[in-house]
């Protein structure tokens, strides 16, 4: 494959640092020039910001122009969104302000099921060792630019794993669920084709919570995070029960506030948005 380029001036709503740390993706890294490198599906992307100009420059599995367009969301209108989101209150507007280059990307749903369920009770660069270990172990090397990638590797390509091996590899408890979620993908248990091409969000929803390591709040990370797509979901975790407490509930022990109240005001507040929000909300709440 050969190297593409692919140059956008006055893009609205895209900062590096917005979309590669918001917590929604774990294979892209920041380089000494402040620009960030990840490697997606069979595709290994450099993506700087230099002035009004983002350049995007890699090795691509197709037509660079189409596939950052679709990663990326590009043809989505985020301006029109922030802008209903922002009339909901001030700390909408203030969460906006500080996150105003969030973009949701259009992860592949396999490599996003595996990811978010190492992600459970994890930090982010464990998280993002393990799946570097996991890709280098079983997936598929792309050399670029003097050095060696590898991309996630597929359910086929992890059927010979055993539980052991991903103990290796550092998974701790997650071991058995990669491996029992790895066989339901093979043995069609669960289709994903079938999850994507169905509109119901409930049906998806109970589809993932069959499949091994996958709880209500990972469940909805896949929803948002994948192709899937779904604007309308609120995953919740520690940071997300913390705000909606500081902000909506008030709650003195925030620890005896339910997800099914935090979801009730989510879906009041912020109706088939709800995810964006609760991206804006966490990541102004835990970055700033």
């Amino acid at each position: 494959m050969k190297e593409q380029i692919y140059e956008i001036e006055n893009l609205d709503s895209f900062e590096l640092k917005d979309i590669f740390d918001c917590g929604q993706c774990f294979r892209w890294n920041i380089e000494e020039d402040r620009s960030y490198t990840g490697i997606f599906k069979e595709n290994v992307l450099n993506v700087k910001k230099q002035g009004n100009k983002i350049i995007f420059k890699g090795i691509c599995n197709g037509n660079i122009k189409e596939i950052v367009e679709d990663y990326f969301d590009l043809k989505r209108d985020y301006n029109k969104i922030k802008e209903t989101l922002r009339k909901i209150d001030p700390f909408m507007e203030e969460s906006i302000k500080y996150g105003n280059g969030i973009r949701i990307l259009n992860q592949d749903l396999w490599e996003t099921i595996i990811s978010f369920i190492i992600s459970a009770n994890n930090n982010i660069p464990r998280i993002k060792g393990i799946i570097e270990r996991l890709s280098k172990n079983y997936g598929k090397e792309i050399d670029y630019n003097g050095k060696t990638y590898y991309t996630f590797p597929t359910a086929e390509e992890l059927k010979n794993v055993s539980v052991e091996k991903y103990r290796e590899l550092g998974l701790g408890f997650r071991d058995i669920r990669l491996y029992e979620t790895t066989k339901m993908i093979l043995e069609n248990k669960v289709n994903l084709d079938e999850l994507k091409n169905n509109p119901n969000t409930r049906e998806v929803r109970e589809k993932l919570l069959t499949l091994s390591g996958v709880g209500p709040k990972v469940a909805d990370c896949i929803l948002l995070f994948s192709d899937l797509k779904r604007f309308e979901v609120f995953p919740i975790d520690v940071w997300v029960r913390r705000v909606m407490n500081d902000l909506y509930i008030k709650n003195e022990d925030e620890t005896k506030v339910s997800k099914k109240q935090i979801e009730k005001i989510a879906k009041e507040k912020f109706g088939n948005l709800a995810g964006l929000a609760q991206q804006y909300l966490f990541y102004w709440r835990r970055e700033a």
